[in-house]
Parts: structure tokens; C-alpha cells; sequence
């Protein structure tokens, strides 16, 4: 029997349904990655699941007496001297003991308040919680957010040995390495996939491209209909009531059709090339209140380079990046920036975001266009491409959730061109398939990147170099991505030993990368087919008037050969696209 199993469930918020008659079941022992765009409904289903939040219709149907924790992604802990105190009030543990235990896991004190605990440290208590309950059922929404690499290693250890787990996350490599099954929330229903994050990419390509060209000859198929019933006397015959009906579904059935979400469309421009010297790092040592930050560093950063920074949270890596940027001064050594250096800075706490200000205010102050390397663009079409709809463009910052703000943070990063982008922790609260944009956005980056992150693919997908601590404020200079830096990296003992890595990594991931032509090139064909299909259209449509006919024969047979012309290109930009898409798609040999 089924741990818990849900049917024809639907759930809206206003005109937007999250759930549409989806259907879920999950057995014992199944560790399930739940993904999806953001506001697509994961946080709203994993409430359901857990008892909170009610449907508007269909059922939920759990085993007797099943278990579950639920860590929600911004957890709220009840008012109490301690932390050990709160997380008491919020559950009952069977054993006191585990509940510390769980807590020096995840490096917090029991006695710390939680009143003074950042939001990093509510969400790692939370954990520490749902694991010393030893549920049956484990949800955990976004666990990974504030949490380093080596929490985010050993929360993939408890995972691993956890009973059964539903798990809402953009981290793919977690993924790759607890997931038994996905299950991704599209457009209201639930599709589910054996196997991990990785085995769930192909298998999506595949049917994403089977969805397409299934949608387009349904179109095609309708617009033939449509033209056919404008013709009127001979839609009116009884015998063809038959076909007026079939019309009449094949209307219904479009209007049903829900188009899959929008795509982000990045672009970064660089502007004028930066010296070949961005950064240089002498003997540069750094403390705070006696405790040594950076200690001896000499480090080069040439125009063009991709850093990535690692280290647990407080290692510094801030602090390093404003000593590399020349903001901040070190307390020995000397810190030469580079000729022509125009930065952009992405920051992770989003200070640089002004709550009060309204989303159109905060990328164009006083413009309604914004300036781009390519051109004058007006603001609303601007923030368009990162899936603002025009009404969001007056909202207060202050009212739009995490991933709106991120995105919001990253289209002004991305408005005026800087030649040194620096990211800090960029790919908290953006879904998955942002993030990969995000990625391939940056791989066609021609500046210099600065990169501080805990995700291991992204870092493997966008870095060529790594700089790690290997503590009392020394730190060391790799070549290539985490996983390169785990084969490097001197051999850790004990507790400090990472766990093993899933084979399939984030670099054997990577995608092959389109040319920067074949990218544009793949973005406009779409369009393109879709205008050939309307001159078809159009065509047909006069070709069928009653008095088309006496018409000159020369303009028949241009029409004609017109109508054999646009097969022919559409025939060629289809393999094309399918071409492209095939390439962008694939694994590199």
C-alpha cells in the first residue's frame, strides 16, 4: 500500500490553478525530487501533503498513523529563551539526546537564542528538528538555501538514510545523488520520472520535443478547419455537420491547451574590454577581531578569467571578493586593480534592492527604457524577458517573493554592460530551468566572472579555476570546477572526508555549447516558422475565395509556387530548429 496517495486533486489561487486533477502516489522507500518553476505550486502541494493547507477538490489519502516532518523553506520557530526551548515547543522528540545531536550537526548551539538566529540558522535548527523526530515521511522544501557545500554534503548523507523523503530543491547534484524518482509540477499536473535529475533531463528532452512538433501539426490541422468553415455554403451542409463538430472540439480543445511558462532571455553585455590585468594580490592577509581571513594570498585574476570561490559559510569569501575588487583594504600586503575594470555585482543578502521602489523604478529610475549594448529597450518589454508580466511593473519590491527578487536583482545586473561580474550566491530561490539559462547565459559571457556558490554543477558548468580555503586563513588556487577541486585537494581524514560523488557529475553533464550565432539563430526561428505559417494561412484563405479563380493565370501559378515555397522553408527551418535543439541538448563526447 502506498504511503500516501493523491487523486484528481485541484488547488488555485485566484484564476491561476496550481493543481489541475493531478494524480501522485508514493510508495515506502522512495526518495522523491519534486521540481518545477517557481510559482508553479511545489511549497502549496508539499503543504498539502503535510496537513496545512486543504484542496479545493480531489483527496489526500495517507497511511494510518504515518509520520511526517515537514521543513518549510522559510521556517518560523515559537518565541523561547533557547533554540533546544523553541524547536520543543514546535514538536515533541522521542529523545532529547537525538535533538542535540541533530543540532552540533548542523553546527548550531542548543542555549543560542533563537530570537538572534539568522534565517540560515532557523532553517538548519528546523532540520535538526525533523530528522530527531525520525518521521516515516520526510518534506523538505528548498534545504539547501544557506546551507554551505559541506552542510549541503552531509544533509545529502541523512537523505540517503531516511526512510522515505519528498524533496522540493534546485541543487541538481543533491538531486542527482538522493533522488529516486522526479516528479515535476507542470502547468497543474504531476509527471513523474524514474531515476535521477540526470535521467529525468533526457527523458524531458525527448517528450518536450515530441510536445512541440505534436502542437504544431494540431495547429496546422486547425487552421486548415478554420479556413474551411469561412467558406460557409458548404459548412452548412448536413453532411458536413459532422466536421463542424469536430471544429467546434478542436476549438475547445486549443483554448484548453495551457502554453508551458515563459523563459528568461538573458543577455550580458561587456562594453568596453577591461586592461588584461583585472586583479593582483600581493602577500595580502586580512583579519577580523584577531581571527585570520585571508593569510600570505598571492593572487592573479586576467581579464577573461572565471573564479569560483568556495568555502563554508564565514571562511570569507566576501571579504575576498572586495579585496579583489580593490573596495576593501587588506591589512598587509597590496592590491593593484586593473585599467577600464567596470563592475556589475550581484549581492546575495539583495541590499542593492530598495523595497519601497516600484519593479519598473528599480531598472530604469526615471526612464521608461532601458539602455542597452544592442539598443533603446522600453522597460515593460525589458522586464518581459525575465517574466515580469506589465501589471508586476509598478509593484513594490517589498511584495515580490524570493525568486521574483532575484530575478528583478539580475535583470538590473544585467542592464548596463560591465566587463567584471560578480556573483554572490546568484542561484538561491531560481528554479532549475533558470538557472540553467542562467548558465548558459554566462558561458557566452566574454568578460572576467567572479563567482561565489555552493552549487556544485553550477560552479563545474561556469568556472575555470577555483580559489578554496584550507584554513587559519590560507587559501589555495585550483585549475577547473568543485569537482576538479575534490580530485585535487589534499587528501581530508575522518569527519572532514567528503562523501562520495554520484558518477554522473555536473561536468560529464555539461551541454555542448551553440556558437553565439547558432544561439541567435535558434531564438529566432521559432518566430519565423510561425510567420511562414501565417502567410500559408493567409494564402489558403484567398485561394479558397469564391472569385480567386478569375483571376490571371500568372497570378495563380505565383501563388502556387509561393504556397510550394513556404513547405519547402518550413520544412528546412524545422530540421533546422530540431538541429539546433538536438545540439544544445547534447552531452559533450
Amino acid at each position: 500500500m502506498p504511503l500516501l496517495t493523491l487523486t484528481s486533486a485541484q488547488l488555485a489561487y485566484g484564476y491561476l490553478p496550481l493543481l489541475d486533477r493531478a494524480g501522485f502516489a508514493l510508495e515506502a522507500g522512495e526518495r522523491v525530487g519534486l521540481i518545477g518553476r517557481n510559482g508553479t505550486g511545489k511549497s502549496s502541494l508539499l503543504s498539502v501533503i503535510a496537513g496545512t493547507v486543504a484542496l479545493d477538490d480531489g483527496e489526500v489519502t495517507k497511511r494510518d498513523g504515518l509520520r511526517i516532518a515537514f521543513v518549510e523553506q522559510e521556517p518560523k520557530l515559537p518565541a523561547a529563551p533557547t533554540l533546544r526551548e523553541s524547536l520543543l515547543l514546535r514538536a515533541t522528540v522521542p529523545s532529547d539526546y537525538k535533538l542535540n545531536e541533530y543540532l552540533h550537526r548542523f553546527g548550531l548551539d542548543p542555549a543560542h537564542s533563537p530570537g538572534a538566529a539568522s534565517g540560515g540558522e532557523l532553517k538548519r535548527a528546523a532540520l535538526a528538528l525533523a530528522f530527531a523526530l525520525e518521521p516515516e515521511l520526510l518534506l523538505l522544501d528548498e534545504p539547501t538555501n544557506h546551507l554551505d557545500i559541506d552542510g549541503i554534503v552531509q544533509l545529502e548523507a541523512l537523505v540517503l538514510k531516511q526512510r522515505s523523503a519528498i524533496v522540493v530543491t534546485h541543487d541538481r547534484a543533491f538531486l542527482d545523488r538522493v533522488a529516486t524518482r522526479i516528479v515535476e509540477l507542470d502547468r497543474g499536473l504531476l509527471r513523474s520520472y524514474p531515476g535521477n535529475y540526470s535521467r529525468y533531463e533526457a527523458r524531458k528532452a525527448d517528450e518536450l520535443a515530441a510536445e512541440s512538433t505534436a502542437n504544431r501539426k494540431f495547429d496546422k490541422f486547425w487552421a486548415q478547419e478554420e479556413v474551411w468553415i469561412r467558406k460557409g455554403v458548404e459548412a452548412r451542409r448536413t453532411r458536413n455537420e459532422g466536421r463542424v463538430r469536430r471544429l467546434e472540439r478542436l476549438r475547445e480543445e486549443r483554448a484548453a491547451r495551457r502554453a508551458r511558462l515563459g523563459r528568461i532571455k538573458l543577455f550580458i553585455g561587456t562594453g568596453q574590454r577591461s586592461g588584461r590585468l583585472v586583479s593582483e594580490l600581493a602577500t595580502v592577509s586580512k583579519s577580523f577581531g584577531g581571527r585570520p581571513i585571508v593569510r600570505d594570498l598571492d593572487l592573479l585574476v586576467s581579464r577573461g578569467d572565471r573564479l569560483g570561490i568556495l568555502g563554508p559559510n564565514g571562511a570569507g569569501k566576501t571579504t575576498l571578493l572586495r579585496m579583489i575588487l580593490g573596495t576593501l583594504v587588506p591589512d598587509a600586503g597590496s592590491v593593484r586593480v586593473g585599467t577600464n575594470v567596470r563592475t556589475a555585482y550581484f549581492d546575495q543578502m539583495r541590499e542593492a534592492l530598495d523595497p519601497e521602489k516600484t519593479v519598473a523604478e528599480t531598472i530604469s529610475p526615471g526612464s521608461d527604457y532601458v539602455e542597452l549594448q544592442s539598443g533603446g529597450k522600453h522597460v515593460i518589454s525589458y522586464l518581459g524577458d525575465f517574466l515580469f508580466p506589465p501589471r508586476r511593473a509598478q509593484s513594490p519590491v517589498r511584495m515580490l517573493s524570493g525568486g521574483e527578487r532575484n530575478r528583478l536583482l539580475l535583470a538590473r545586473l544585467f542592464a548596463h554592460p560591465a566587463n567584471v561580474l560578480v556573483l554572490d550566491e546568484p542561484t538561491n530561490d531560481l528554479d532549475i530551468e533558470s538557472l540553467e539559462l542562467l548558465e548558459a547565459a554566462l558561458q557566452d559571457y566574454a568578460g572576467t566572472l567572479l563567482l561565489v556558490s555552493h552549487d556544485r554543477a553550477f560552479l563545474d558548468n561556469i568556472v575555470t579555476q577555483t580559489l578554496a580555503p584550507e584554513g587559519n586563513g590560507v587559501w589555495r588556487e585550483y585549475a577547473g570546477g568543485y569537482s576538479d577541486w575534490l580530485r585535487q585537494r589534499p587528501a581530508a581524514t575522518g569527519d572532514d572526508k567528503p562523501a562520495p560523488q554520484p558518477a554522473s557529475t555536473a561536468r560529464e553533464r555539461a551541454r555542448v555549447k551553440l556558437s553565439y550565432k547558432e544561439t541567435r539563430e535558434l531564438e529566432a526561428l521559432p518566430k519565423e516558422i510561425e510567420a511562414l505559417e501565417a502567410e500559408q494561412r493567409a494564402l489558403i484563405a484567398r485561394m479558397h475565395e469564391p472569385d480567386y479563380y478569375w483571376q490571371p493565370a500568372d497570378i495563380l501559378r505565383a501563388d502556387q509556387l509561393r504556397n510550394d515555397e513556404i513547405e519547402k522553408l518550413l520544412l528546412e527551418k524545422l530540421e533546422r530548429w530540431e538541429v539546433l535543439e538536438t545540439k544544445a541538448g547534447a552531452p559533450v563526447p
